[in-house]
């Protein structure tokens, strides 16, 4: 009886390393590979408006060796967005800009914005990964190397997007006045509203609709985006949680965001506002966290239409 027990514990044993071995093959060797893309639709426009396609780039997190992500990244130009977003965390390794750039490269000439990320301006460091399970910002401590970020401004600026770090700018799409409102990330301290909204305030056009971006949406920056008139908030810096059971709902989002809003397109509200929340679960991971689970990477293409 007792060899019995003792062979059905290690046959149960090896059944649980076998399946913990496939499932992290998976994590690191597929999934994290099989790039998407998600498809939304969102009436805000004026009615009459024609229809205004956004693409939201999120996470890429480039490393130089990363090939296939350089040319998916290349082969989203077939889409023909009107605008580009870059939520941030374009870059990872400190030599991933020439990759970056080359992946990007397609995009010049479609009207964009970015803001930036915590990898924007530092390489990835090892970090605790308990951290992850409360709410954490950056510390000087937690920064790796420092990245080139003015060249990596230069190359979006050669591509004409604007810079929205605590800034605004307005956008005429498609016979729409499309105004952007935009913060540096809140993940390093960086967000800055009170700037943003002295740059709103030197605008002169009235905007048909107002969009308002940031890397990782913390509950004040969405709240105060919301706040200066945004009628859509886009975000990435989730990875939608990273690792999550298939299927379930994530269980952490790397800042305060409660986790049903983790990734897709969800409702924020505030101020007596339902204002529409789109978070992408990004196209990258960190170098030193080269997995997912339960959470591919993706591209967004939203699709701004007129109200019914």
């Amino acid at each position: 009886m007792a060899r019995g027990l003792q062979r059905a514990a290690g046959f149960a044993l090896g059944a649980v390393t076998a399946a913990a071995v496939a499932t992290a093959t998976y994590a690191v060797a597929i999934e994290r590979r099989a790039f998407g893309l998600r498809f939304e639709e969102l009436p805000i426009l004026p009615a009459g408006s024609r229809p205004i396609a956004v693409l939201h780039l999120a996470d890429i997190h480039m490393a130089p060796w990363q090939r296939n992500k350089v040319e998916w990244l290349q082969g989203l130009r077939d889409l023909e967005p009107d605008f580009v977003i870059n939520t941030g965390d374009s870059l990872d390794h400190r030599d991933g800009m020439r990759a970056l750039a080359e992946a990007l490269a397609p995009f010049a000439g479609i009207p964009g914005a970015f803001v930036h990320g915590s990898h924007d301006y530092y390489a990835s460091k090892f970090k605790n990964p308990l951290r992850y399970l409360g709410a954490p910002k950056f510390g000087p401590h937690m920064h790796g190397p420092k990245h080139d970020t003015p060249m990596l401004e230069r190359v979006y600026a050669s591509y004409g997007w604007a810079d929205l770090n605590n800034s605004a700018a307005d956008f005429t799409i498609r016979d729409t006045t499309v105004q952007v409102l935009g913060t540096n990330d809140a993940h390093i301290e960086l967000a800055d509203l009170e700037a943003t909204a002295r740059e709103q305030q030197r605008l002169t056009e009235r905007p048909d609709v107002t969009l308002g971006i940031t890397h990782a949406p913390y509950r004040d920056v969405l709240d105060g985006l919301a706040s200066l008139g945004a009628d859509a908030l886009f975000a990435g810096h989730t990875h939608g949680g990273q690792v999550r059971v298939p299927g379930g709902p994530a269980l952490v989002t790397n800042c305060d965001l409660p986790v049903e809003h983790a990734d897709g397109l969800t409702t924020w509200h505030t101020g007596g506002r339902e204002v529409p929340l789109e978070v992408s679960a990004g196209i990258g991971t960190s170098v030193l966290a080269p997995f997912r689970l339960g959470t591919p990477p993706e591209a967004v293409l939203l699709t701004l239409t007129a109200r019914g």
